[in-house]
């Protein structure tokens, strides 16, 4: 081999290896900036500045574009005219119009899960939703109590094996964590939700689909009526 067509070849492999190290770290920016909306540290409405994002994250405006671009494409991000990229508002019927299409997709989603998950599958997080959340609760201690649904959702997600119903339901629920988190802190809507997860576990034990995605659908559809009930406190 000449000694130009290795250099060559090390130059592509450098130029290969320069490129898959920016997506890389516009992915991580998007990651961080995503968990930032969720947990409503960026609040809505909220102006991201290329220039200071660059700056914090040590990195180019162009990857920084990058990664607000991804961000808009999942809804969390637009763009006004004269003003940048801001993080979307969402208003209260988009709210209740998320929880209608939850209440359809996790309900088939709890359905698949029942139907194909292993014996044995559910054994822990049973376990989990009975002492430990009753503990957790009681000390009101709701980092936990979202945790251990995060938890619930994806073993959901991983034995349902339905990757079209995961991707739809992985950016609505993205949009509307913030108010999830609100709403847990809502009078008596944590002890409620916990006795809902209980039940459906413990369908899914049985590997009753039909009861599964029962009280999975009933869960959310009261969810959304609590959301009504205490409206002026989410929004």
């Amino acid at each position: 081999m000449s000694a130009t067509v290795k250099a060559s070849q090390q130059q592509d492999a450098s130029s290969r290896q320069a490129e898959k190290s920016m997506a890389t770290s516009a992915a991580a920016i998007t990651d961080e900036l995503r968990a930032r909306i969720a947990r409503h540290d960026l609040l809505p409405g909220t102006k991201l500045v290329e220039a200071e994002l660059a700056q914090e994250f040590d990195t180019t405006r162009p990857r920084i574009r990058e990664a607000l671009a991804a961000l808009e494409e999942r809804g969390l991000v637009e763009r006004i005219p004269n003003r940048g990229a801001i993080v979307t508002r969402i208003s209260f019927e988009q709210i209740l119009q998320i929880y209608c299409a939850r209440e359809a997709l996790e309900g088939m989603c709890v359905r698949l899960a029942a139907q194909n998950a292993p014996q044995g599958e559910w054994d822990d997080l049973i376990a989990l939703f009975g002492a430990p959340m009753e503990e957790a609760l009681e000390k009101g201690d709701f980092d936990v109590y979202i945790a251990g649904y995060e938890q619930f959702r994806q073993r959901v997600f991983r034995n349902a094996n339905n990757p079209i119903i995961e991707g739809m339901l992985d950016s609505i629920l993205e949009r509307s964590q913030a108010v999830i988190r609100r709403a847990i802190v809502l009078p008596g809507r944590a002890r409620l939700g916990l006795e809902h997860h209980r039940a459906v576990l413990a369908a899914l034990h049985e590997r009753d689909a039909d009861k599964a995605e029962l009280i999975r659908r009933q869960s959310i559809r009261e969810a959304a009526e609590y959301l009504s009930r205490f409206r002026k406190y989410i929004v």
